[in-house]
């Protein structure tokens, strides 16, 4: 069996992405001696480097990489190894065009950026494996190879191509998965406007149409595109297994929603030896802070509650949004010891030595252009001899205290066109949930919706519009056995098909809520409803309302003025040993706190009591012992209590009753006991 873990490395992970080959040789001593000096323990190699690697067909050249890699393992440096396969050479488009992928509009991307794949274009499979395959049989037992990273940010820039080749592939995708043409035209309701299909062979890409097309055709396009790349990442691991056994095959995700919405990570989870991610800031008026947080949180789900590894982030801003601002002094560590505190046994950078030339150029990186004399090299140094110093927390876990439902496809299904309301966005309510938790200082997993929910008190579903009966009859179960549930409007609604399940919505909730859904009546655009809570409380909602039937579930709120006046909008069902909590409106920002404090009464959850807001307490344990972080996001000094007295491992100073964490300072204490 492959390793889960970094072969060779004995301490958390530090590094990033090097890409030698963009500058002389003169300065790869250079890079070794200043990765020395910062406490570098681990670098991803190759990633982008198949026109050097092979720079004509069936032609090879190693001598830069042997070098490269013998002097990296010289200076005890480890080395993630990518394949590069996201970016195939000038030469193989030249005698493939067909491999550029084309849009559902017809129109073939071009040679010129990256990640400009058609995933069923058998020659590109061909040369991936070939190049994959070259790369295990030179380095699959060299000293400095502590893991194979394949291809890069799978799903972006392009997840899906439209072409020939493509519809071909769906068709028989389409015939394993449904097995005959009549299950298929079922499944799609292709009775709704004579869309009725003969045989597969009639079936095509959903393309460019004159108004809306087939939505269970367009969301199983969404999935047989996700599982087309998934194919590919398998063929080039299983190469990796067979030729370079032992060592752990990863590619790195980018599961934070607000970066990728074409990937399912559940699937993708259950495929890679070692979760690893990439996140980056994004710089829309949000706390990033929190973005931050649920990225990792998501990250450790997807890698079932184990240890993942951060493989980007930026040292200051990035290049590619509209507006880039530098990180603050401190943030860059407060950024990386977040993601170690939610579970990441480490932090790498995109990338180590700023390039000069390039689209991102203007991308911060471990070495800016203004080299060691610089704030950012300074905190790069500082950093690392902080990881270095958390080496104990290895092997250890983050613990959860609640868990939020969250299912790709759903995603995939309620965004595409012609629902009730375009205001309503399932990232936002996802968002908003999390923020909630968050400010309550609760730390959440992440979890699929048939998952098994029985250790956590408290679940949350913000939007999950498509459920299957499988997903509905555990979320009963899970409420019978004692669970409290909370449930956002427009859920439950559609099965795995896009079809709306029989009877009243909300569908597969209908039971465990204890409440019919007669009718969706969105509002428009700054219409606000007024909900009247308990002892009289006065909350307000936008964009949705419903006209709520209680079918064994008690109101908790009403709605006080607009067409569902004097309705249910907020209920409470008692099931079995648990509760069921439903909301069918976007509550502000205080009214969904106020809900949700309601819920974690019931879920019996004491308030973490003594904590500001914006500060950051995160738990680890394991073998080594417990760890806690306090991450103090904001410009004043902090005081965290403490259950018990321990050690701070940043600083090697006792703390017992209150831990002092400085203004945007990080501590993280090795608690006693």
């Amino acid at each position: 069996m492959p390793e889960t873990t970094p072969r060779g490395l004995t301490r958390l992970a530090f590094g990033g992405d090097y890409n030698p080959e963009q500058w002389p040789e003169s300065v790869w001593q250079e890079d070794v001696r200043l990765m020395r000096e910062a406490g570098v323990t681990l670098v991803s190699v190759g990633i982008f480097s198949w026109a050097l690697l092979e720079p004509a067909p069936g032609q090879y050249d190693f001598g830069w990489l042997d070098r490269l890699l013998d002097l990296l393992h010289a200076n005890g440096v480890r080395v993630d190894l990518g394949t590069p396969t996201v970016a195939p050479p000038a030469w193989f488009y030249r005698a493939h065009p067909e491999a550029l992928p084309v849009t559902a509009e017809g129109v073939r991307y071009e040679f010129g950026s990256r990640a400009a794949i058609c995933h069923s274009n058998t020659d590109y499979r061909a040369a991936a494996a070939a190049v994959t395959t070259r790369l295990a049989e030179r380095y699959g037992d060299h000293p400095a190879l502590a893991m194979w990273h394949v291809h890069n940010e799978y799903g972006v820039p392009v997840s899906a191509c439209y072409c020939d080749s493509c519809a071909a592939h769906f068709r028989r995708w389409l015939e394993s998965a449904y097995g005959t043409v009549e299950a298929l035209n079922e499944a799609w309701g292709t009775a709704f406007w004579g869309q009725r299909y003969a045989g597969f062979d009639e079936i095509n890409p959903p393309r460019l149409t004159p108004t809306v097309g087939n939505p269970a055709q367009a969301l199983d396009y969404k999935r047989f595109a996700d599982a087309t790349m998934r194919e590919n990442f398998r063929m080039e691991r299983d190469i990796l297994h067979r030729l370079s056994p032992g060592v752990p095959v990863t590619t790195n995700f980018m599961t934070a929603l607000s970066q990728c919405d074409s990937v399912d990570y559940w699937a993708w989870g259950r495929e890679v030896d070692l979760v690893t991610n990439d996140h980056y800031l994004i710089t829309d008026g949000r706390r990033t802070h929190v973005n931050l947080a649920m990225a990792a949180d998501l990250t450790r789900s997807v890698a079932g509650g184990a240890p993942w590894l951060l493989l980007e982030h930026s040292t200051s801003g990035v290049n590619w949004q509209p507006r880039n601002p530098a990180k603050a002094p401190g943030q860059m560590a407060r950024n990386s010891l977040a993601h170690v505190a939610r579970g990441s046994e480490g932090a790498l950078f995109f990338q180590w030595r700023q390039s000069r030339r390039g689209a991102e150029k203007f991308h911060s990186a471990m070495v800016p252009h203004g080299g060691t004399d610089t704030r950012v090299w300074r905190e790069v140094v500082q950093l690392g001899a902080g990881l270095d110093a958390l080496a104990p927390i290895r092997g250890t876990r983050t613990e959860a205290d609640v868990a939020m439902v969250w299912d790709w496809h759903s995603w995939w299904a309620q965004s595409l066109a012609w629902r009730p309301s375009e205001d309503h966005d399932a990232r936002e309510r996802a968002d908003a949930f999390y923020e909630t938790l968050y400010d309550r200082h609760l730390t959440v997993d992440f979890a699929h919706p048939e998952a098994d929910l029985s250790s956590y008190p408290l679940v949350v579903v913000p939007a999950l519009y498509l459920m299957t009966q499988a997903a509905g009859r555990n979320l009963k179960a899970y409420v019978e056995n004692g669970g409290t549930l909370v449930v956002s409007y427009f859920s439950g609604i559609v099965d795995e098909h896009d079809a709306v399940h029989e009877g009243a919505h909300p569908g597969a909730l209908r039971d465990v809520l204890g409440l019919t859904v007669e009718e969706f009546s969105p509002l428009l655009p700054e219409q606000l409803v007024r909900v009247t809570g308990p002892d009289g409380c006065e909350l307000s909602g936008d964009v949705w309302t419903e006209f709520v039937v209680p079918r064994g579930a008690e109101t908790v709120g009403t709605y006080a003025d607009g067409l569902t006046a004097g309705h249910p909008a907020i209920t409470r069902h008692r099931l079995g040993q648990g509760t069921a909590w439903y909301v069918s409106t976007r509550l502000a920002a205080d009214g969904l706190d106020a809900l949700l404090g309601w819920a974690l009464e019931d879920a019996r959850i004491a308030p973490r009591a003594g904590l500001p807001r914006d500060v950051e307490v995160v738990r680890r344990s394991g073998a080594s012992g417990r760890y806690l972080f306090a991450i103090n996001h904001t410009a004043a000094d902090a005081k965290v209590p403490l259950d018990t007295s321990g050690t701070e491992l940043l600083t090697g100073e006792r703390a017992a009753g209150r831990l002092s964490v400085p203004a945007g300072a990080v501590r993280v204490v090795r608690l006693d006991g």
